[in-house]
């Protein structure tokens, strides 16, 4: 044996005894690391959370991204057509509007165009650079002002659609599955919501047109039918279980319209005389104040006074009053303790909820308001993720969980077990827990996404 070689196999031997060593100290590491974060979650009441929710869910999210979901790639090179002549269409239309050319594309174009130019704001916001806002969320508030900003918006929506979605899914596509293999993530939001990444399946437009075209190209495995469950006002059921009120709990155990139903309320007329502009802003009050909307906010959305939206938000709180208490509790509590909980015990901590700083505060007492309904909303589902897919396999069921999408859950199903996936999985969500309402849902079918939803 030479020299080389002899040194060549020594340092081999060096090698491989520094991997054991690293190893035996990693695995040493990771057995004290075990040891302190089960007491921490002994010691925070957090073993049901952890131990019967979140383990056993990795093993349903890792089927879910196994089973992926089909594609069909025809149908969205067909949108992109469609969507592509749209943009040029628009493109024409806005610069007719202004009255000159520029690049859309251009933020500060935009912002010379609408606030130089067609002057729609005196008051136009900056950026610390000296350029104009010109924010989807910022013109959204300026679009009654003048039709080329709705037109901008539309313009932006499609491109974003087709760059995000239209034209990036099938990219995704892997050639040896011929489906979408999204990535779940457990542990991204702040309030135990399942986040997905390549693609992210939680942004798709749900209302629009543009948004509908996507769904439309989400279709089942061959010979079979997609369906499609989804929880109807879940996050409004629990804050009716949460604060306890006696009117929206009413509402809720009677099975009214909870829209309608607010809206009789809050303009005192029978419910069977609420028409389809009260409901809508009973609606937008609804959903606005769980998320700890501001007089200003709801005027901004329903566009309508300040002093009507204020009018609106007492009358809500008139109507149900445990509301109000539900989130100055929820604020006090986060205020003490530096954090909030659901109900299965799932905590979000808020650092910033004692800040001297009025805005960044706000911000967190909103949060402080939200995080107990959304975080709750995403462990019931989780619930009955892992419910129904114990009950697959326990039943020999080639229906197979492919989507998870906020507070719904998608299947591609044989024929044969249709009745069958379906009974097992309304079961299921509608008993994941017990409230002091019921849990309600909507499932429906069809060839593709949209039509099951």
């Amino acid at each position: 044996m030479n020299t080389q070689t002899k040194n060549k196999q020594d340092i081999r031997k060096v090698d491989i005894q520094l991997l054991k060593n690293y190893a035996a100290e990693d695995a040493d590491i990771t057995f004290q690391l075990k040891q302190i974060l089960k007491s921490q979650i002994a010691d925070n009441q957090l073993e049901k959370l952890f131990y019967e929710i979140e383990m056993p869910l990795v093993g349903v999210l890792a089927t879910m991204e196994r089973n992926g979901v089909r594609i069909d790639s025809a149908a969205l090179a067909e949108s992109s057509k469609v969507l592509t002549a749209q943009i040029n269409e628009l493109d024409v239309e806005i610069q007719q509007i202004a009255g000159e050319k520029f690049n859309i594309s251009s933020p500060k174009q935009v912002g010379e165009i609408l606030f130089e130019k067609l002057k729609i704001d005196d008051k136009a916001k900056k950026t610390k650079t000296g350029q104009y806002i010109t924010s989807e969320d910022y013109l959204e508030k300026l679009q009654y002002r003048h039709p080329v900003v709705a037109k901008i918006l539309e313009y932006r929506g499609i491109k974003k659609l087709l760059s995000t979605y239209i034209d990036a899914l099938p990219l995704l596509v892997n050639p040896r599955t011929g489906k979408i293999h999204t990535s779940y993530n457990q542990t991204v939001t702040s309030t135990g919501r399942l986040s997905s990444s390549n693609p992210n399946l939680q942004n798709i437009p749900v209302r629009d047109a543009q948004g509908k075209e996507i769904r439309k190209a989400f279709i089942p495995d061959d010979n079979e039918i997609f369906v499609s469950a989804d929880y109807s006002q879940i996050e409004l059921r629990i804050m009716a279980h949460l604060s306890g009120d006696q009117n929206m709990c009413k509402a809720f155990i009677n099975g009214h319209d909870i829209h309608a139903a607010t809206a009789s309320k809050i303009f005192h007329i029978p419910i069977n005389e609420v028409n389809s502009e009260m409901r809508r802003k009973a609606k937008t009050a609804n959903f606005g104040i769980i998320y700890g909307i501001s007089a200003f906010g709801l005027a901004d959305r329903l566009n309508i006074s300040r002093s009507e939206a204020k009018e609106l938000i007492d009358g809500y709180f008139q109507t149900f009053p445990q509301v109000k208490i539900y989130m100055e509790k929820s604020i006090a509590n986060a205020q003490k303790n530096g954090y909030v909980e659901t109900i299965l015990g799932r905590r979000s901590r808020i650092a910033d909820i004692n800040s001297a700083n009025s805005v960044v505060r706000g911000y967190a007492e909103r949060f402080a308001i939200n995080a107990p309904i959304q975080g709750s909303a995403a462990d019931i589902i989780k619930i009955a993720m892992v419910r129904i897919q114990q009950q697959i396999e326990n039943q020999n069921l080639n229906s197979k969980m492919i989507m998870q999408v906020h507070d719904e859950l998608n299947f591609t199903v044989p024929k044969s077990e249709l009745e069958t996936l379906k009974k097992l999985v309304v079961e299921q969500m509608q008993n994941a827990v017990n409230l002091h309402v019921p849990l309600i849902v909507d499932c429906g079918i069809g060839q593709n996404w949209l039509e099951a939803h």
